[in-house]
């Protein structure tokens, strides 16, 4: 492994990534000002955004340094009731971190504290690629043996259609095996389900980076299926049933949308779909909005509650797309994905003694976990981060912070009526 590459993961992205933003920054804000829209101790608009950029430091450095100096398999745990995990978290772990971060890893060059921040990250994110398909390399990621590397293969992609510079800054050698590497998922069978989209998102990836061998079979069936599992007022099944839990959310909603926006074009039938996709989009971002109590927490309903603050990515991506709802204003929606975020990742022992994210939702707490889920899968929590992709002048981070629904609601304030589609 490179040794320059080893000195900058070592020193490059951490806990002093930071200290030039602000002292307030260096330091997460806790629940009680996140419930405040971020204000008090992190200083109004400017300071949630620089808490957001602190929590970013401290939950996801982690996994950029170590894959950055090829020792990601050497140093992450696998914390898992499940068996075999050990071969697949660690694409999980990539995968779903860039995810929500492509946004902010894409945005323009500044001159900045956070620019700086963010040119450090993005200089490790393209040492951890090349480590991640390098033939022979320590960290050399698995995306076709079992099932599960599907699914990452698909957030990956996800991270490069949400940033294209976050790819065209690769070098041509990485691009050209991770084009072999997203190939080679193909020959995993999804499940008939939101898994569908898994391999949809794939290969419009595959069309965007200019592969011929881009499969219009595999993303029609997904859109189309997902069309005819449509339940009303904005909530898909997952396959033929209803489930209640919040994969609207971890998956299906977001990789519509984003697999919509990189494909339309090819074909009129996928062109239509993008006005009833984004319009119920935007109605599950007012019911995610809504789930959210006066504290920060939200229903532990259905499963996979250990993707955490990933449960709300409905809403963030609505923020991102700055499509929020009518009644939701932009300040509105950053103090209530911000309470979420505290409440989930704030919670004592939500991370290790040496910084990796342990099984939970508010805390450690294993029990919650299915024997899918490892320390890898809770890299998802990175989709509630997906805003940081708005300048910092978008009125997203200038806006008032306004109380959000249920804290209205529980205060004794004015709310406005709830409407179906």
């Amino acid at each position: 492994m490179n040794r320059r590459r080893f000195v900058r993961a070592a020193a490059g992205v951490g806990g002093a990534a930071l200290t030039s933003l602000t002292p307030a920054a260096a330091v997460p804000a806790t629940p009680a000002t996140a419930q405040g829209g971020g204000q008090g101790a992190v200083g109004g608009a400017g300071g949630d955004r620089q808490a957001w950029l602190a929590r970013v430091d401290t939950v996801f450095a982690p996994v950029v340094r170590a894959l950055a100096a090829g020792r990601l398999r050497a140093t992450m745990p696998v914390e898992s009731s499940g068996t075999g995990r050990a071969e697949v978290t660690h694409l999980e772990a990539v995968g779903r971190t860039l995810m929500g971060l492509a946004p902010w890893l894409g945005l323009p060059p500044s001159p900045d504290a956070e620019g700086t921040m963010r040119a450090a990250w993005g200089a490790l994110v393209r040492d951890g690629l090349d480590e991640a398909v390098r033939p022979g390399g320590p960290d050399r990621l698995n995306f076709a043996t079992g099932s599960q590397p599907l699914v990452d293969a698909a957030f990956l992609a996800q991270a490069f259609l949400r940033a294209p510079s976050l790819w065209s800054a690769l070098s041509d050698q990485t691009r050209a095996r991770l084009i072999d590497a997203f190939r080679s998922a193909r020959a995993i069978l999804p499940f008939f389900n939101n898994w569908l989209l898994f391999a949809a998102t794939v290969e419009a990836f595959l069309k965007t980076a200019g592969d011929a061998t881009w499969d219009r079979m595999r993303i029609d069936y997904a859109l189309r299926q997902h069309e005819q599992w449509y339940q009303g007022d904005g909530i898909y099944g997952d396959g033929p049933q209803f489930h209640f839990d919040y994969y609207n959310a971890y998956v299906i909603q977001p990789m519509l949308i984003d697999v919509l926006e990189a494909c339309a074009d090819d074909r009129p039938a996928w062109q239509a779909m993008r006005g009833p996709v984004a319009t119920r989009a935007r109605r599950y971002a007012a019911i995610q909005e809504r789930l959210i109590a006066p504290d920060g927490s939200f229903p532990a309903v259905g499963r996979s509650l250990a993707y955490r603050c990933g449960a709300f990515q409905g809403l963030a991506q609505a923020a991102l797309r700055r499509a929020l709802p009518a009644d939701v204003t932009p300040g509105q929606a950053r103090a209530a994905l911000g309470a979420v975020i505290a409440r989930t990742l704030d919670a004592p022992g939500t991370v290790d003694a040496n910084g990796w994210l342990t099984l939970g939702l508010c805390g450690h707490q294993p029990g919650v976990a299915e024997t899918y889920i490892s320390t890898g899968s809770l890299y998802l929590c990175s989709a509630a981060f997906l805003p940081l992709g708005l300048p910092a002048t978008d009125p997203f981070w200038t806006d008032a912070p306004r109380d959000w629904t249920g804290k209205r609601a529980w205060s004794g304030q004015a709310i406005p009526i709830d409407k179906a589609m």
